[in-house]
Order: C-alpha cells, then structure tokens, then sequence
C-alpha cells in the first residue's frame, strides 16, 4: 500500500469534539478528491465557474475580492476563461465604466460535467462501503446540505463585508 493510500485510510483520531471531528474527516476526504479530479483548469478557474453560476453576472472586482485573488489576477483569469468560451463579458446595466462576466453555456456544460464526474467518483466509493456505513451516509445527506447551505451563507456574509 502507498503511503498516501495508508494515510488517508486512516481513521481520524477520536478525543476532539463531535464537529471537529467530522471536519478533519470531511476536509481529508474532499482535499484528496479534489486532487485527484482531473482537471485542466485550475482550482481558482473552476471556483470562479461555479461562483458565476451560483451568483449570476459579476463585476471582476467582486470576483476577485470573493475569490480571493488580486483584480489585476482575476483580469487575467476571466479573460482566459473567455477566450476558452466559458465566460462572457457584458456592459454594467447602470455604470457605463463597468463590464459584467457571466457564465456562458459552454461554461455551465463543464461545471454540470465536472460535478457529475465527481459525484460518480463519491458514489463508486461509497458502493464499496459496508452496508450500513453506506446508509449512514445517506442519512446524513440532510445535515450535509445545511451546512453547504451555512457555508454559503457565511461566504455571501464575508464577500458583502460583514
């Protein structure tokens, strides 16, 4: 076995609180999966994909600040992005000086592509999981959802500056 099979097939250590606990679980869990999805755009490429698609059009400015990256950076990557068809740009509705990015169709396809690779990769493991570890799982899908939900609460909070 390889080093980083065996370690990720450790269970997490018990002795922290029942949240800390199922976040190392789940933060090991989605940062190897993560890494191993093959991908030819970046991580930083495909979160601004899917912060388009959930938020809709935005200003490049407010990209970066939600993303997290510098705007000259983010400049760059959505003109990338709309080179590869994945994003367009459009005029601000109501400030002529500013443009807004949006999700193309292309750009939907790949991220609706993405996911469903992903949640097949999620749903092979768990097939091969013990039978009631399998409903476990199902059983928490939803405290799994609430706390997507409370994360993007959280990260339209923060991108608003409270």
């Amino acid at each position: 076995m390889s080093p980083i099979v065996s370690r990720v097939a450790q269970p997490v250590e018990p002795g922290g609180s029942d949240a800390e606990t199922a976040g190392e679980a789940l933060y090991r869990l989605l940062t190897d999966l993560i890494r191993r999805m093959p991908r030819d755009l970046s991580l930083t490429a495909l979160s601004t994909l899917a912060t388009l698609d959930r938020l809709g059009a935005c200003r490049i400015t407010d990209l970066a600040v939600t993303e997290g990256v510098a705007q000259p950076s983010m400049t760059t990557l959505v003109t990338n992005l709309e080179r590869a068809g994945y994003v367009e740009r459009g005029p601000h509705p109501t400030d002529g000086r500013a443009t807004l990015a949006s999700l193309t169709p292309a750009g939907r396809d790949l991220l609706v592509a993405r996911r469903g690779t992903g949640a097949r990769l999620l749903a092979d493991l768990i097939r091969q999981l013990p039978t009631a570890d399998s409903r476990r799982l199902a059983a928490a899908v939803p405290a799994i959802d609430r706390l997507r939900a409370l994360h993007e609460e959280t990260a339209a909070r923060v991108t608003a500056g409270e």
